[in-house]
């Protein structure tokens, strides 16, 4: 499996793991933008956000383009 892939397999297992919790316990916008330390979503959105500019760099570097 290619990194571009491996990637973007994580961004999904991220995304079912926060809907999950959504549907399960609801997600207040404190919580989602500034959780607490050790809150389920604390640094879910700069991991998310991590991953997704990587598979873009990828797919950049993939088409010989730049940002």
């Amino acid at each position: 499996m290619s990194e571009k892939e491996e990637l973007i397999k994580q961004m999904i297992e991220m995304q079912k793991k926060f809907s999950d919790y959504e549907h399960q316990d609801g997600v207040e916008a404190k919580d989602y933008f500034v959780p607490e330390a050790g809150h389920p979503l604390d640094g879910y959105r700069q991991q998310y956000a991590a991953l997704a500019r990587r598979v873009i760099d990828i797919a950049h570097e993939e088409k010989g383009t730049e940002i």
